[in-house]
């Protein structure tokens, strides 16, 4: 039985028998891409390990849903429009060159929407990362679609635009490392340095406090350069992501006191005064 018969049954125009079964094809599929899209955003959540990540996927889901709903409307909407007589060719050049114009007008706020879509899409920036981008950093307090919110050791707030955003560095993943670089006097013996400098380490890494945040013992790269008034030794400590400035700080007090200890300078620059005295003026021989 085909449209034809279906309207001749009903009473009903034709085309008005197809609108209906276009709108309602249309509504079937919204349906069906919203439980689908569910269905997504339940499994993935239930994989997910963090909350930021729950949040991540609860955006994409978002996303998705307005995209396929968006398009469905437009193509559902076409249909009818053409069923009922219009030619959809006009439209769609009107469409296009409205397209074109609100692309060139707003193109900075689509380059937003797109560097954002992608940048949780691709997992690049989590609420609760310490994230440095175009040449802001910050703990990150909010990823839209629209913008990434920073807020700055000085407690400053910054609204970075996603479109802006090039290179990503975050500091959250995985591990870090803490970086240890001091300065002794020349006059110190290098291979006891760096053996207080391991023990130390130790130490520190015994201590149940610093423990569960520090991931390996200090690894040495040894005498980064001569300085002018002290040798650098270059080191660095694995440590759990976001620790490694506590680390590093609780390190660096426990050595000074260990430098202190057994002896060991840390140079500093000073500053040597002379006072010079004026010396008499010499007395010209008398002559006879």
């Amino acid at each position: 039985m085909n449209t034809k018969t279906i309207a001749e049954w009903l009473h009903l125009p034709q085309e008005f028998l197809r609108i209906i079964i276009i709108l309602l094809l249309a509504w079937l599929l919204m349906g069906l891409s919203r439980k689908l899209i569910r269905l997504f955003r339940n499994y993935m959540s239930a994989r997910a390990e963090t909350v930021e990540e729950t949040k991540r996927i609860e955006t994409l889901a978002r996303v998705f849903r307005y995209t396929a709903t968006v398009v469905i409307s437009l193509v559902a909407g076409m249909l009818a429009l053409s069923e009922m007589g219009f030619s959809i060719a006009p439209i769609l050049g009107a469409a296009g060159v409205v397209g074109i114009a609100v692309g060139f007008g707003a193109q900075s706020l689509i380059k937003d929407y797109f560097n954002g879509f992608f940048l949780l899409l691709e997992n690049q920036i989590r609420q609760g990362d310490v994230v440095e981008v175009c040449g802001k950093g910050g703990l990150v307090e909010d990823v839209t679609l629209r913008y990434v919110r920073l807020r700055d050791y000085d407690g400053r707030v910054h609204f970075v635009p996603n479109g802006s955003i090039g290179a990503v560095i975050n500091q959250s993943r995985g591990f870090a490392q803490a970086v240890i670089e001091i300065g002794v006097a020349y006059e110190s013996d290098l291979d006891q340095v760096m053996q207080v400098m391991c023990e130390v380490a130790q130490v520190m890494r015994a201590d149940p406090v610093f423990a569960a945040r520090m991931l390996d013992g200090i690894e040495l790269a040894g005498v980064e350069n001569w300085a002018d008034s002290a040798i650098m030794i270059r080191g660095r400590i694995k440590v759990v992501a976001l620790e490694q400035w506590s680390v590093r700080r609780e390190y660096l007090r426990r050595l000074k006191y260990a430098f202190d200890a057994h002896g060991i300078e840390i140079p500093y620059p000073r500053v040597e005064h002379r006072t010079l005295t004026e010396k008499p003026a010499p007395v010209a021989p008398a002559l006879d």
